[in-house]
């Protein structure tokens, strides 16, 4: 024994374990005749005779010096392949969003150099095609990062009680359009109704990818098929639903099926896929709390089932129709707090002109004062990463004074949104960053004119 184990009573803790429990067994080091200290493996069993009185132990001590040390290289070898298989996944996500971003901020930046050339020759008349197209490249930067979140579990999810075979049915125009006259659509479904816990745009946005997906893996016609089917309960007695999207088209070998939910992996032509489909899907069921599947086989088609909770259906809530309502903003308060100065002109710009009574405050102390000082606030819009506290601890501050009061959101990536039946409260709403103005503003109006 080491000189540390024999003054912590090793020996005779060995012998007790021994005695009581019938066997002791561990590694750990011990101290050769010469001195060295070596790895070992030791077993002391109890001798007993006939009538059950202890004769002695039999103790075997084995060096396994030699398997140790090959064990921690193993091991050794192990962290530095899974650090180098990181780095070049991350490698590989960097590059793909610097490649598709530049793409994009090229078509935005420009565009606008033109606008303002334009605008300095006095040239108005093609100012609109140049418009479009910075909108259409800032659209399409949007669904990127979306479909970034999305991969990597962090997007805000509405997660409530959804029919999945609704969804399905009301995608049915969208999926002939999508697949074309060469593909046969069909659907099946285990009852009239089946429900799951997830956020239906999600789930739609998902069946539609997978329908892309599989059209094109068909180039010369074939037939999808969308089943939705009980699961079987999880280890944990979670009740599941599955939602499975069949093709009849080439296939994906092995090597193929294996890297399918790396981020811009994709085996399309350059330009016809980003490669974050299957990862966007991938990522949005996980974060729902269930899982997919894949199977393939090339000449054959593909299967890709998604697992999600079970639900039960809930009473609807029909919301008030404000489609009339006043377009103007009469005067009513909005305090809108956000950190970024661009973002935060632009939504006071527009308030204004919408003539609301815009108060602007750039940071959570700015508008707690803000708070203090005002006699009437009939909404406040707040960003969520803020500095010093996020919006969510901001409104509970707000709330202890104004309990009434409505807030708004604008989150583009917070953590702790992920779901939001767990972060809203009731006069509480979420838009996610970016968001087209006219919609901000039409939120606003729904909220402010809720009874």
């Amino acid at each position: 024994y080491t000189d540390g184990d024999r003054s912590k009573g090793e020996a005779d803790r060995a012998l007790r374990i021994a005695r009581e429990e019938g066997r002791y067994e561990t590694e750990a080091e011990r101290v050769r005749k010469d001195g060295t200290r070596f790895w070992a493996h030791v077993v002391v069993d109890p001798i007993f005779t006939e009538d059950g009185a202890l004769r002695g132990y039999a103790k075997i001590t084995r060096d396994i010096t030699e398997l140790k040390v090959a064990t921690n290289e193993l091991q050794e070898a192990r962290t530095a392949l899974m650090h180098a298989q990181k780095m070049e996944a991350i490698g590989q996500l960097t590059g793909g969003i610097a490649h598709d971003f530049n793409n994009m901020l090229a078509g935005i930046i420009g565009a606008l150099n033109l606008i303002k050339r334009r605008i300095e020759a006095q040239r108005y008349d093609d100012a609109n095609k140049f418009i479009d197209a910075a909108q259409t490249a800032a659209n399409r930067a949007a669904s990127l990062t979306s479909r970034l979140l999305a991969f990597g579990r962090r997007q805000s999810l509405d997660i409530k009680p959804v029919d999945a075979n609704a969804s399905i049915t009301s995608m049915r125009i969208l999926l002939d359009r999508t697949m074309g006259e060469n593909v046969a659509i069909e659907t099946s479904f285990d009852s009239e109704e089946l429900w799951a816990s997830t956020d239906v745009s999600q789930l739609e946005s998902a069946i539609l990818n997978l329908a892309i997906n599989a059209r094109d893996a068909m180039p010369e016609g074939g037939s999808l098929r969308i089943e939705t089917r009980r699961a079987p309960a999880t280890g944990s007695g979670e009740r599941m639903i599955s939602v499975s999207v069949r093709d009849t088209g080439t296939g994906m070998s092995p090597e193929v099926l294996a890297n399918v939910f790396e981020p811009f992996f994709t085996t399309k032509p350059i330009g016809q896929g980003t490669g974050l489909g299957l990862s966007m899907v991938y990522g949005f069921v996980n974060q729902s709390g269930g899982n997919v599947q894949i199977d393939s086989e090339v000449g054959k088609g593909t299967s890709v089932t998604l697992f999600l909770p079970e639900s039960s259906p809930e009473e609807v809530v029909e919301k008030p129709d404000n489609s009339a309502a006043e377009e103007l903003g009469s005067g009513k308060t909005v305090l809108v707090v956000e950190d970024d100065p661009q973002v935060r002109m632009l939504i006071l710009e527009v308030l204004r002109d919408l003539q609301y009574r815009a108060i602007e405050a750039s940071d959570p102390e700015q508008a707690l004062s803000a708070l203090r000082s005002q006699n009437h606030v009939d909404l406040m819009v707040s960003d969520v990463g803020l500095p010093g506290m996020n919006g969510r601890q901001l409104a509970e501050i707000a709330r202890s004074s104004r309990p009434n009061l409505k807030i708004l959101f604008m989150t583009g990536y917070a953590a702790e949104a992920a779901v939001r039946s767990e972060f809203l409260e009731p006069g509480m709403e979420m838009m996610m960053k970016p968001f087209q103005l006219e919609g901000l503003t039409a939120k606003i109006r729904e909220m402010l004119n809720a009874s």
